[in-house]
């Protein structure tokens, strides 16, 4: 196996390994024997188990950040002041676009961005590097010009919720079963997904 596609082994195996085991529950060795790879392989071309799991996340959510920032661009092109449901349109929205109902891949991303959210693992939170942050702290002005009354610690949580429910969503209708029923038309679910979270995000602050 070439080194390029040992590599890109390894994230693939990671990254199923990771959002069905979490971060604990994942070890390098069962990376490994799942890539055909030997045990050095994860030191030699990452560095690290919490290596590993940043370079997985950044590959895997780099198209939805790209696509969040271009969508944030378009926006303060036409206006300096974006409503809140244009910023969730603009947040959430590639979130849909780049996790299709349906679709393997998506379903992957949405169980990964599940598993960052919730694993008690601090190295789970360690792995945006500056281009995820530089997005998220665009996207976090943003909002706070548009709710300037919410404590900064209320709106990170709102943000939070919209990343939990999208990648939610995604995940339940990949496992849907022909008992429950037809899916939702492609863009419903993107809809009211939307319409919900920005009247959620919109609410007053807590305790006023």
């Amino acid at each position: 196996m070439a080194p390029s596609d040992t590599r890109t082994q390894l994230l693939d195996v990671a990254e199923r390994l990771f959002a069905e085991r979490g971060y604990r529950g994942t070890s390098i060795r069962a990376v490994t024997d799942l890539a055909g790879a030997n045990l050095a392989a994860v030191g030699y071309h990452f560095g690290s188990k919490a290596d590993l799991l940043a370079a997985v996340a950044r590959r895997a959510i780099a198209p939805i950040t790209a696509a969040q920032s271009a969508g944030l661009d378009r926006l303060l092109a036409r206006t300096p002041d974006p409503s809140v449901a244009d910023l969730v349109e603009a947040f959430a929205g590639p979130m849909f676009d780049g996790m299709p109902a349906g679709d393997e891949g998506g379903a992957r991303t949405s169980r990964l961005i599940v598993t960052i959210l919730s694993d008690p693992a601090e190295e789970t939170r360690a792995w945006p590097g500056p281009d995820e942050d530089a997005v998220r702290e665009r996207f976090v002005a943003a909002f706070r010009r548009a709710l300037p009354g919410l404590p900064p610690e209320e709106l990170w949580f709102r943000m939070r919720g919209i990343l939990a429910v999208t990648a939610v969503d995604r995940v339940d209708l990949y496992n849907r079963r022909p008992s429950d029923g037809p899916p939702p038309a492609a863009d419903a679910a993107r809809r009211w997904a939307i319409t919900f979270l920005a009247a959620a995000v919109s609410a007053p602050p807590t305790g006023t």
